[in-house]
């Protein structure tokens, strides 16, 4: 009885240790879910002028409330496709990507890993609208955001420099241009 017993808690322990699980840090609780499953819904009510990070290791908890952080055990490169991919198929969102301009000057012998992570990442966003900006820049403009919208941090393990990736939503059918246009109708 006790071998089953001990077999039945091994495989529940190894069930709760999926990829698929994050940790969700607010307000002094911490809850287990699908990371995959909680970005696709943040997404579906999330818009124009909201952020979503996908950060190195190093990223820190910011203490706005604005700013919600969760720990993810999977692939920084896989929850940066992820979020794109979801961006891409969303209808009501479209994304402004930054990455950190450091990231390019960071040398190998300095980061292990970067020269093949630069590579893997433009293949990743090849195609997509990514701006660099130096990363104190980027921090400045999604702290001015998060005074009045929300900002989802996906933390994960990676522990290379200048990596985060930053995804600023945008009007999926609205955009720069029409808004010019319709402003110049009204005056």
């Amino acid at each position: 009885m006790k071998e089953l017993i001990l077999g039945f808690l091994v495989l529940a322990l190894i069930a709760s240790c999926s990829t698929e699980k994050h940790h969700v840090c607010n307000n002094d609780k911490t809850e287990v879910r699908s990371w995959k499953t909680d970005i696709s819904e943040t997404l579906k009510v999330f818009g124009h002028r909201n952020w979503i990070v996908i950060a190195d290791a190093a990223y820190p908890q910011q203490s706005n409330p604005a700013i919600q952080t969760i720990t993810i055990d999977a692939n920084q490169l896989e929850a940066v496709e992820f979020v794109n991919q979801l961006i891409d198929e969303a209808r009501h969102v479209d994304a402004n990507i930054f990455v950190d301009k450091e990231m390019a000057f960071v040398p190998e012998e300095n980061a292990s890993g970067i020269e093949s992570y630069r590579k893997a990442l433009h293949q990743i966003l090849e195609g997509e609208n990514v701006k660099t900006l130096l990363h104190e820049d980027i921090i400045r403009e999604l702290d001015a955001s998060a005074k009045l919208f929300n900002v989802l941090i996906i933390k994960t393990d990676l522990a290379i420099p200048y990596t985060s990736v930053f995804f600023q939503l945008e009007c999926g059918y609205w955009n720069g241009e029409a808004e010019k246009e319709l402003r110049n109708t009204i005056k």
